[in-house]
Formats: C-alpha cells, structure tokens, sequence
C-alpha cells in the first residue's frame, strides 16, 4: 500500500523541526526491526511524543502505527490525517475492537506504537504501566521495543501553553534493545520488567540532555525529584481527585 498521507507528513515535520532548529539527539533506533511486527512502547510527556516516536522508527525504513484515543480522529483537522496515517483509535468503552486492530497490524508485520501510562505525565516522572502492550506482544509473538523521550514537554504539553516558539529545544530520544513476551509468562511480570527498561532509559536521556532551566521561572519543565518545579506524581494525583 501506496503511504499517501504518512510520508509526507512526515516530511513536512521535519521541514518544521529544521526551521525551529530543535537539537534532535536520537539514539537506539539500530534496536527498532527493520522489518516485521512490533510493538513501541514509550513514555508520555507532550502531546507531540507521537511525532518524536515515529522520527526514532525512520533510520530503519518503518513507519509507526499509532494508537490514540478516538476524539483526534473525530477532529476536522487531524481526523483526516490520523486515518490517512492508519493510525489506531482508541475508544475507552469498546477497547476490544482496538485492540483486535493492532493485533491485526502486528501479525502483518506492523510496528504498533502504545503509550503504557495511557495519559500524559504532568510529573514528568514515569506512571505505572498499563499491560495491554505486554498482552499484544505475547499473543502477536512480537517483541516490545522501550524507548524513552526528554525535552518535549518544553513545546507543549497538559496544562502549559504550546510554545512553538522556543527554538533551539534540544530534544533527546533513547530507544533499547528488544524485551521478549515469551507467553509463557504472566503480562503483569514482562510489563515490570518493561517499565524498568523505560525508567532506565528515560534517565539515561535525562543525565544526557545538555540544558538545564535557566532561572527559577524556568523549573516548571523538571520533575520535583530532580529538583523542579513540576508536581510530584502524588500532587498530581490528588488533583485528578477533586
């Protein structure tokens, strides 16, 4: 199948990351197959994590299937764009039928990409998992591939404004070596065992990105473990609870 809307959209993101000269460092993508089904996992800062995902894919010639909740392709905008892409809708009432979809592209030899934390992390600090991409994995009998992203969050992200302004970003990806789903093993151990790989490498993507905030106006951006301004995850948490 001809990609008639995935390719130039792509094209056209990285078009605007040049223009905004952001510091894309990106490093791991030899870990992403170049050819049959997987699934990405990644954490979830920003509402562009999507975009900085499928830019790791490239290196090795594939294109990312994302799975989204379904309000962004009911959008007039990117609704079109979502489908174009063939990316996957998520309905939280009816999780069965995307679910089968994206069992459906792995076993085609698809790369299906998932975002475990099922929302974006206002701490910035990684959420527990959720273990529906461990489960695709063992029933597609495909590995899961952690990757970890620093730095998106400062373009735009819940509760702060869009900031496409800000040039210069330097954005930093880390993506590891393949985990297994062996089905003999319970979905809640492997799912463990992948949120440590992700920890670890959004830590090494911290340690390795090259600014720090400029001023105390400047914090919010960082997790308040690392010494920022951003709410800690039981802040957060009893926040969504009022």
């Amino acid at each position: 199948m001809a990609e008639l809307v995935y390719r130039p959209v792509v094209g056209l993101a990285q078009t605007l990351f040049r223009a905004w000269d952001l510091k894309i460092d990106c490093k791991g993508s030899e870990n992403i197959p170049r050819s049959g089904g997987a699934v990405l996992v990644s954490n979830h800062i920003s509402y562009l994590d999507f975009i900085f995902d499928g830019l790791a894919a490239l290196p090795q010639k594939r294109l990312v299937r994302f799975m989204a909740k379904e309000s962004v392709f009911r959008h007039r905008i990117s609704g079109p764009l979502m489908r174009g892409m063939k990316h996957i809708p998520v309905d939280r009432q009816q999780g069965e039928t995307a679910y089968q979809h994206a069992l459906e592209s792995l076993r085609s030899g698809e790369i299906v990409g998932v975002f475990p934390e099922a929302t974006i992390s206002q701490s910035f600090a990684l959420k527990s998992f959720k273990s529906g991409a461990a489960r695709m994995a063992q029933e597609a009998g495909v590995p899961l591939i952690p990757m970890a992203l620093w730095g998106t969050q400062r373009l735009w992200t819940k509760g702060h404004p869009r900031n496409f302004k800000r040039s210069h970003t330097p954005i930093t990806i880390r993506v590891g070596e393949p985990v297994e789903a062996p089905r003999d093993q319970y979905a809640g151990a492997i799912t463990r065992r992948l949120r440590e790989r992700v920890q670890e490498l959004l830590e090494a993507a911290q340690r390795a990105y090259p600014v720090r905030p400029k001023g105390p106006d400047d914090t919010w951006w960082m997790p308040a473990h690392l010494g920022g301004t951003a709410p800690t995850p039981e802040q957060v948490k009893a926040a969504e609870a009022h």
